[in-house]
This record gives structure tokens, sequence and C-alpha cells, in this order.
């Protein structure tokens, strides 16, 4: 007997639907599996069998062929083991279909007991099976609520394999778990770990961070151990306007297909913030690998990438940050086929000044000589630094500062300053959907927007000379000096906002490590 039913597969962050068909034929004896399986799915069998055995079922000792198709296409991992196991029970006549499973996508990986592990990928394969019209989805508990948050299908967590067969015979009534995902997400959106109102003093680079959030521009922060660096990047989130309902979409399909989405959650509501190690690997950071999957720089789509102590990163490693950070995106390219990652992130970088770290501090001595100290800055190459749009250099805190107990001004009230310069630039974008906000805006934008008076071009040509500016860095500071003028509310980009721009190019300064 012949049946088919459907699962899916994840390929970058979309889903393709899978048919498995399932012939259990009484002349013969041996099992057969086709479609460019992995060593995961080729495995199945021995999980299936025992889970069969185990929850009272027969395996049948006769003929079994199994074709996933499209069968030009490979499939991975263990997700087909539960739509394999219910076809075999269907084709062997054990089970009757009493709901329809044409309509239904099955997935989920088997224990040896019948029990079903969770699979990643579960969100993009929802929103793919409603596109294609399918009633439901039958997939494990854990990720019941990140594939509930889909509309217009029936979502059916399950624990074992026995409690899909009495759904599929229609003896268990389970219901389809609903997400209220607006009310979820509007009530996520107050929670905030970390506040600038506990962060004393630093104005100056509290005023930085603002311009990098309200702009969506790169920032680093140069300065001594313990100045206060990682604190500051660590509360970058806080003050981004809050995901819309469509990025955390967008963001909850990467951490999906990750496989490092919360079970609690259905949706990522916080902007990521991504700390790698220094010791990561260029694939890691971008994404690869023999099965491809997203690296930290998609992980961070729509939130913040954080690099602590920047040039200790290995050379190869920064230097793959160049095209997403031009392009916000990835593609990882394969002999067979190609997948395109999201990469849209906020770069907030930092480092010390030199090896010993106290390279103009107050008052400690640094130990580094002039060219040790050039040396350990060379180590950030001049094109990724290009891309960075704020150089900003963080000083110690004195004393009488650090046990002021006033409070700073708070995450909220800056973000509200945020979100209004963001209205403008929506506003300004708001007939090319490809760009969202200042930094995002090509060479050719620039021209077209950013218009500057002749007082405004003196600077900038004195500014170029001085600093031996790149095209790109003039590009940069025109960019900062345009969101600096729509969080001042003004609609002409003035001598003031420039000179301010021009400010946030520390390391662009010649012989910055002698000054």
């Amino acid at each position: 007997m012949l049946v088919k039913v459907f699962g899916s597969s994840v390929y970058g962050v979309n889903a393709t639907t899978i048919t498995i068909e399932v012939d259990v034929d009484s002349t013969g004896m041996k099992y057969y599996m086709v479609g460019l399986p992995d060593n995961a799915v080729k495995e199945s069998w021995q999980r299936i069998e025992t889970a069969i055995k185990q929850i009272g079922y027969k395996m049948p000792r006769t003929k079994i062929v199994i074709n996933l198709a499209p069968a030009d296409v490979k499939k991975e991992g263990s997700a087909y083991d539960l739509p394999i196991a219910i076809g075999i029970l269907l084709a062997s006549g054990q089970i009757s279909d009493q709901i329809g499973l044409d309509n239904f996508i099955l997935l989920g990986e088997l224990s040896l007991d019948g029990s079903i592990q969770k699979l990643k990928g579960a969100l993009p394969i929802a929103i793919e099976a409603r596109k294609e019209n399918f009633k439901g989805f039958i997939l494990p508990k854990h990720n019941e609520k990140e594939a509930g948050i889909v509309d217009k299908l029936d979502v059916y967590g399950v624990q074992n394999l026995q409690e899909v067969i009495d759904l599929v015979e229609g003896k268990n009534q389970i219901k389809p778990v609903f997400v209220d995902t607006r009310d979820e997400f509007a009530e996520n959106q107050k929670n905030i770990k970390y506040d600038f109102a506990d962060v004393k003093g630093q104005q100056n680079i509290k005023n930085a961070m603002e311009i990098a959030a309200a702009g969506g521009h790169n920032l680093i922060l140069i300065g001594p151990p313990g100045a206060g660096k990682t604190m500051l990047a660590k509360r970058m989130p806080t003050i981004l306007p809050p995901l819309s309902l469509h990025e955390a979409l967008e963001t909850t399909k990467i951490h999906s297909v990750a496989g490092i989405l919360d079970p609690k959650q259905s949706l990522v509501y916080e902007r990521p913030f991504r700390a790698p190690h220094h010791t990561i690997s260029d694939v890691a950071l971008v994404g690869g690998g023999n099965h491809p999957q997203p690296g930290e720089i998609s992980l961070a789509h729509n939130g913040v990438l954080f690099l602590d102590e920047l040039p200790e990163f290995k050379k190869s490693v920064l230097e793959v940050l160049r095209q997403p950070l031009e392009d916000r995106n990835i593609t990882i390219s394969r002999a067979k086929f190609n997948v395109t990652y999201p990469s849209s992130f906020m770069l907030v970088a930092s480092m010390n000044p030199c090896p010993c770290g106290y390279y103009n501090h107050p008052n400690k001595e640094c130990v580094c000589g002039s060219q040790i100290v050039q040396k350990y800055l060379n180590k950030i190459s001049g094109p990724l630094l290009d891309r960075i749009d704020l150089h900003v250099e963080v000083v110690p805190l004195e004393f009488d500062e650090l046990i002021v107990e006033t409070k700073s001004e708070s995450s909220l009230d800056i973000r509200n300053r945020i979100i209004q310069a963001r209205k403008i630039q929506e506003e300004r974008f708001k007939d090319n959907p490809d760009i969202h906000y200042n930094a995002q805006m090509s060479s050719k934008e620039v021209q077209q927007i950013c218009h500057i008076d002749e007082k405004g071009k003196l600077l900038l040509k004195k500014a170029m000379e001085k600093l031996n500016l790149s095209a790109r860095a003039y590009d940069r500071i025109i960019k900062v000096s345009r969101t600096i003028a729509d969080l001042h509310q003004s609609d002409k980009i003035l001598v003031e906002h420039l000179a301010q721009a021009i400010q946030y190019r520390s390391l662009d300064r010649e012989n910055w490590a002698k000054a």
C-alpha cells in the first residue's frame, strides 16, 4: 500500500515542503530509502523501528520503500523520523487516517521510547505551510509556541508517537496552540535589564551612543581597562527603538533555524545582543559549515553585534565583516546551492588604546612605545575602520563622579528621542523600502538628501585634508551629521552638526598614537 505524508526542510531562513512517500510491499524483505538522505536520515530506521515496537505496534517484515521528494534536493537532519514512522504505520494498515494527513505537515525526531525531540526551524516551516494552504502542523511540544504565532494554521504540539497516532485516528482531541502575539509582544517590550540610569558620568559617550542608535551607525569605544566600555555597550539595545512585529518575525526565523529560541517564547521580543569571544572563527562569525547555519552576524540581525577587544580577533575574522557591513546580508555558496542570511546589525566594538591599556590615561603611565601602540592599532585595517562611523574615546571616571548618588537619564528617556529621530528618517525614506535609517543610505542618497552649505563644505575640506579621509569616511561623516540634525529636529545640516560628526573620527587622526 502506498501513502503520502508531508514534511519540510529549511534552506537558509526559508522552508521547502518535502513529500514522504511510503510503500509497503508484501513481496520482499528489504528496506530502501531514496531521495538524497544524509546519514542522520538514513540512521532513522533503527530509531523508528524501536519507537514503534515500544508503543505496541509492529515494524513490517516486508519490502519497504521510502522516497523523499523532490529527489534532487539533499535531506538533512533527524526531523523526518515522525512522518516516516506514521507513513509506515499507515501503509501497513496498522492505523487509519481520520484527520486527512494530506493537509498536515509532520516533523520531529523520535527517541527510542517514542518521545519526540525538538526540531530547528519550526517558524519558517509553519510560515511556508500556511503559504501552501496546509491546514495544520504536527510538531514537538517544545516548538509549539514559535510555530503557534502563525495564524490560519492549526499547530499541534505533541510529546510522543502515541499522541500523534491518537490524533491521526481521531481518538485524541488535542487542541491547537493559541498564541496572542500582539499582547505578548507589547508586554515583553517593557522589560529593560540594563539601564543607562545606572551609568554615572560619561555624558559624552552617552551622546555618541544616542547618535549611533538614532541613525543605526557603527561605533567603536577606545579606552583603558575598567573605563566602562563593555558596560556601556551592553546598554545599547535598551535605547534602540523597540522591534516592530515584522522585525521580530524576521529575527525569530533566524533564531529558530539556529535552534536557540527559548521554548517559553513565541517571538524574540528584544533586539538581539551578540558578543562572541575573540577566539571565534570566520565561519562561526558569518555562517556556513558543511550544513550551513547562520553565524553571529545573522543572529545579531536587527540588533547589536558587540566585538570586545577588537584587535584580539584574528585578522581573517575581522576582514570577512567588510562585505556584510555594506550589503547587510551574507550569501553562503556551496557547489550545489546558495543560501542567503540577513545580517543588518549595528556593530559596536571596543578596544584598549595600546597593549598595556593605559596610553593617554590621566593617572597611569603607559609602558608601550609609540611604535608598539601604532602596531597594535594597525591590527584593525583601514577598510574596516572606514566602515565604523563613530570612534569614541572613553575616559575613566574621577572619584567625585563615582560617588554621585543621583540617577542619570534613563534608557527609556533616551529611547524616546531616538524614536522621534527615526520617525523623521522613516518619513524621509518612505518611498525607498530598502532604507529605514540614515546609516543605510548609499552615496547616491547622500548626495540627494544631505545638502551642505558653503561653510560646511569648507569645514569638510579642511577635515579631509588634515585627517586624510577616504571617500567612504566622507560619506560616513555626512550620514552621522544628518542623524545629529535629526536629533535636533533640524531640516538642514548645520556646521555644528558636521563639526560634531568629525569629532567622532578619533582613529582617523594622523599619528593618533603619537598625539
